[in-house]
């Protein structure tokens, strides 16, 4: 449950016939004992016609008015939904072990060749492997400084690009900038590689997948229209799921082939100075020693977990951050003089220099507080547990949702109110991003706390810096609302919070010499 099926004529006047089909026993009735409230129900869809896009914001709201954890029926499917601190970390801490595993969806079960990725794999030996190789290994500190090179090469790319278009004041939409950024980084930390079509290729299926890993599937849900696929997203999530396995058949096949040749007699080298996240992976399936085996499947798997978590999330975050600084010339022009005054104007901005700006990780919390790339986390019981008093049952869908966790009155002042320096007083200045503050859990908690961190605290804010390092901000024609501000409402973006509208902009030099040249 990521977005709202927008029903078809078709779907709708299927479901009104059951409404009214005197043989339809109304399943919902006797199994709300000991169940949180929730708003009213309808016979069979239940609470579906309540849904809007985007979902954290509905679930925000019904939230508000019904109270902190509430339940809905989705067709015969039963959902909690979380909308305070408090009750997120009762779910996420207090009874983790409760809501180790995350439901599968018809489009997770395909994207995660079953069982055999990462995200949703079930919580067992096999996860608790992959969990510490992304942590030591593929996403760790080590891997992650190896890597460093490639994203500054690609924000450098981006920057250059940018400034073209300033000389020629010209519009550019930043939104696909950014998704173009964050999807070479990403492929080129996998395998090294951003070639012609096959960039292309990448970052138009990793948006493909995203969208329908979000979409409402109605099967999901009504059992007795499984096989159906009324929507036709079954036939499109095959279509996707192809496309990206020819997509990740070619990098490993690539791969296997050049470390062929580099350990054949006369190759170039026994080993790689830098091992890509491949590699990595490459060697831990043909270590004879490794504690579990894996698989080519649970490779392509991975992989696609890290594309799919990294990419949009990673440049919507990004992207909303300019937009809000764009709307607050005074909080972006403070931040610009603290990146003069730490760095100068006589060099790029760089990761290494993020600890030494306070401002700037204060304007990257107050961002994942108001705009977290991925605004739900999604958890199932395993078995009866009592939240906040009352009865969940096993194998009930939980949504913790982290925009309320960052919206909640009892813990934010204004809390509305985009205001980096709120993390400068004394109730938030030691508050992090990385799940130990219920109040600020934009990567979740707990047991399936997003393993990509380290990445997105490496991306997210070296990224921002550099852009308004580098450029003052015009905004494009037809983006502003009547004041002349940027429009920030959001859009339908699935499993990632989106801009309804690109953010397009005129970037203007701000630096002479610019530091690239």
């Amino acid at each position: 449950m990521e977005e709202l099926l927008t029903l078809s004529p078709f779907v709708s006047s299927l479901l009104a016939l059951l409404l009214v089909s005197p043989i339809i026993v109304y399943l919902l009735k006797s199994k709300d004992r000991g169940l949180p409230p929730g708003p009213p129900a309808v016979p069979i869809i239940g609470h579906l016609h309540l849904l809007r896009p985007p979902m954290h914001r509905t679930l925000h709201d019904l939230t508000t008015r019904y109270g902190p954890l509430i339940q809905l029926r989705l067709g015969s499917s039963l959902c909690i939904a979380t909308g305070s601190v408090d009750m997120a970390r009762e779910v996420l801490k207090t009874h983790d072990t409760s809501f180790s595993e995350r439901p599968s969806t018809v489009a997770a079960r395909h994207f995660a060749y079953e069982t055999a990725g990462f995200a949703f794999a079930p919580y067992g030996e096999y996860w608790r492997f992959v969990k510490r190789l992304c942590m030591s290994e593929l996403l760790g500190p080590r891997t992650l400084e190896q890597l460093r090179p490639i994203r500054r090469s690609e924000v450098t790319s981006l920057l250059h690009t940018l400034l073209e278009k300033s000389h020629a004041g010209e519009e550019v939409n930043l939104s696909k900038e950014l998704i173009k950024l964050t999807n070479n980084i990403i492929t080129r930390m996998v395998a090294s590689s951003t070639a012609g079509d096959e960039a292309e290729v990448s970052r138009r299926v990793v948006k493909q997948v995203a969208e329908v890993m979000g979409t409402f599937n109605v099967e999901d849900y009504i059992s007795f229209l499984r096989g159906f696929d009324i929507q036709g997203l079954n036939k499109k999530i095959r279509d996707v799921h192809r496309n990206f396995d020819n997509l990740l058949e070619g990098f490993i096949t690539a791969k296997e082939k050049a470390r062929s040749a580099a350990t054949a007699p006369g190759g170039e080298a026994k080993e790689r100075q830098v091992k890509d996240l491949l590699d990595i992976l490459l060697d831990v399936a043909e270590d004879p020693k490794a504690e579990v085996k894996i698989t080519r499947e649970n490779i392509k798997g991975f992989i696609l977990d890290i594309f799919t978590a990294g990419t949009d999330s990673s440049a919507a975050t990004i992207e909303w951050a300019l937009s809000e600084l764009i709307n607050h010339p005074t909080i972006l022009k403070k931040l610009q003089e603290e990146i003069d005054r730490v760095i100068g104007t006589d060099r790029l901005v760089g990761e290494a220099d993020v600890p030494n700006l306070p401002y700037l990780n204060a304007v990257v919390k107050e961002i994942m507080r108001i705009h977290p790339g991925a605004p739900i986390a999604y958890r199932i019981s395993t078995q009866e547990t009592t939240i906040g008093g009352y009865n969940i049952p096993a194998n009930t869908t939980v949504a913790v949702n982290l925009y309320s966790t960052g919206r909640d009155p009892k813990y934010w002042a204004d809390p509305d109110t985009f205001r980096p320096e709120r993390f400068f007083e004394e109730s938030y200045a030691n508050l992090d991003v990385k799940g130990l503050h219920y109040q600020l859990i934009p990567f979740g908690s707990g047991r399936r706390v997003c393993p990509g961190v380290g990445f997105a605290l490496q991306v997210v804010p070296a990224g921002l810096a550099a852009l308004v390092q580098c450029f003052d901000w015009k905004i494009g024609e037809g983006t502003a609302d009547e004041n002349g501000r940027l429009i920030m409402e959001e859009g339908d973006g699935g499993l990632v919070s989106y801009r309804v509208n690109p953010l397009v902009v005129v970037p203007i030099r701000r630096l002479d010499p610019f530091p690239l040249i």
